[in-house]
């Protein structure tokens, strides 16, 4: 057997990168773990999941101000928002985290850091910056990158990115977002309740493209209603810079319908992603790859086995939960030699807006794709006293269930989704039943009655049924109705 200087190579410290170096430590594995930034964190803790969730919390406090008299308080008169002070704010929350991503944190583990910039030698061996180490596995976890779609011009004009955007010291005056998926929409919402104007332009007929079309009109109602501009159907043709302004060019994805021309101060594209394999000569490894990402098996498994990919570089979810997730599997595979096998079914994600917007399982678009058959159970949130006494009432919950009642999945938009559909990612997982849901006992008030209140849906017909009352009458002799409404029959 050859000898290789260490038992597990990570290349990237994102999430997927530093669940597996935590782990294959404590295993007790000689690991090794290459990051070519600066800092360990990645995507997420810089330019993802942590700013972003910040920066909406800002703007979320800010929003809530101007709705003081909603809630029976004096009007509150606002002064302009210094964004400076507000992305100071994000920094400090980025390196609060940073110092549990330290060099000196994976070092106590057991997990040497190396900084600098990886490229494979071979299917074992990676030289950093002249420098050879050699491990008998590999984990692939370099992450994504913004990707520029293909309008004319855009790349000869000053533009954002999730990468940028958390640096800006200066509120723009009117911020064009080139994308309606999760990060348009999180930084359309945030930047509007902070002050800008804001229009989003998505080549899709719906913003959050994957999601149902009724979840997504609600987030948009809510985003036309705060006053941002929701261009859906609409293609961006070119780009140009005119002084201090943006021309954006933009005509019908589809169909017929004249062009036209949208004027902003900034332009933040946010409209894909593509992985980041430039660099790491992949091919010296053997290791198959596509402008998608490093395809992986449901063991993270490359085209060769002994390296696995892991995160956003394999192009299936770009989730941070779902790296952590996919390292794990790898690990399992990689170190202690178990086949472990990823089950995405299983796995949730949430768009942060106002109301938040959270999905596990079937929804009706992918069920009618799969060819399943569905009932849905809805209630919302207008239906639940603790939603009325916070002044939250938009929103609903969709569960779709089979014909037989089993949970084949939960689409929630409404306040706090990203939390309430923990009730339901539990069911999934742990296969829970429906009556198990509809029977348990919910703390009254509280949001998460809404998921009984749609469990219970699922038996309340037969339970109340004419057929129902029918038998309970012969049996108990029950004398049925004591008052009826005035005209209704008797």
């Amino acid at each position: 057997m050859a000898a290789y200087e260490y038992d597990l190579g990570i290349l990237g410290g994102g999430a997927a990168g530093l669940t597996a170096a935590a782990g294959a430590a404590q295993f007790g594995a000689k690991t090794i773990l290459v990051e070519k930034a600066k800092k360990l964190g990645g995507d997420c803790l810089h330019f993802g999941c942590v700013p972003s969730k910040t920066l909406i919390r800002s703007a979320g406090v800010w929003s809530l101000a101007r709705r003081a008299k909603q809630f029976g308080l004096p009007e509150v008169a606002l002064p302009p928002v210094d964004l400076a002070a507000v992305m100071a704010r994000v920094r400090s929350v980025i390196d609060t985290i940073q110092e549990h991503d330290s060099p000196e944190r994976f070092c106590k583990l057991g997990a040497a850091v190396r900084f600098g910039v990886p490229r494979f030698t071979d299917d074992h061996t990676v030289s950093v910056d002249g420098d050879r180490f050699t491990a008998r596995a590999w984990i692939v976890a370099t992450g994504s990158s913004p990707s520029l779609p293909p309008v004319e011009g855009l790349s000869d004009v000053p533009y954002w990115t999730n990468e940028t955007v958390f640096s800006q010291r200066e509120l723009p005056g009117h911020l064009v977002i080139l994308g309606g998926g999760p990060i348009g929409v999180e930084m359309a919402q945030a930047f509007r309740r902070l002050g800008s104007m804001v229009t989003v332009v998505e080549y899709g007929e719906q913003l959050l493209g994957p999601e149902d079309p009724d979840i997504a009109a609600i987030l948009r109602n809510r985003l036309e209603a705060e006053g941002v501009t929701v261009l859906t159907g609409t293609k961006a043709m070119k780009a140009a810079s005119v002084g201090s302004s943006i021309l954006l060019r933009v005509g019908p994805s589809k169909g017929e319908g004249e062009p036209r021309t949208i004027e902003g101060n900034v332009l933040l594209v946010a409209a894909g992603r593509k992985p980041n394999v430039e660099g790491l000569e992949l091919p010296a490894a053997g290791v198959e790859f596509s402008p998608r990402g490093v395809p992986a098996d449901s063991r993270m498994r490359t085209s060769v086995s002994h390296i696995y990919a892991c995160g956003d570089v394999n192009g299936v979810f770009p989730f941070t939960h779902v790296a952590g997730y996919e390292a794990g599997i790898a690990l399992s595979n990689a170190v202690l030699r178990l086949p472990r096998k990823a089950d995405y079914a299983k796995v949730p994600w949430c768009t942060y807006t106002d109301p938040e917007v959270a999905s596990i399982g079937l929804n009706e678009k992918r069920a009618n794709a799969a060819g399943v058959e569905y009932r849905v159970l809805t209630s919302h949130f207008r239906e639940v006293d603790r939603a009325l006494a916070e002044g939250e009432a938009e929103g609903k919950i969709k569960v779709l269930v089979s014909p037989s009642g089993a949970l084949l999945g939960c689409q929630i938009v409404g306040h706090h989704a990203g939390e309430l559909i923990h009730e339901w990612i539990a069911a999934v997982n742990g296969g829970v039943k429906l009556s198990t849901l509809a029977g348990a006992v919910h703390a009254y008030p509280t949001l998460a009655e809404i998921s009984k209140k749609a469990a219970g849906s699922y038996y309340s017909e037969k339970l109340f049924s004419d057929r129902t009352k029918k038998i309970l009458r012969f049996l108990f002799d029950l004398k049925g109705r004591a008052c009826t409404p005035e005209g209704e029959a008797g």
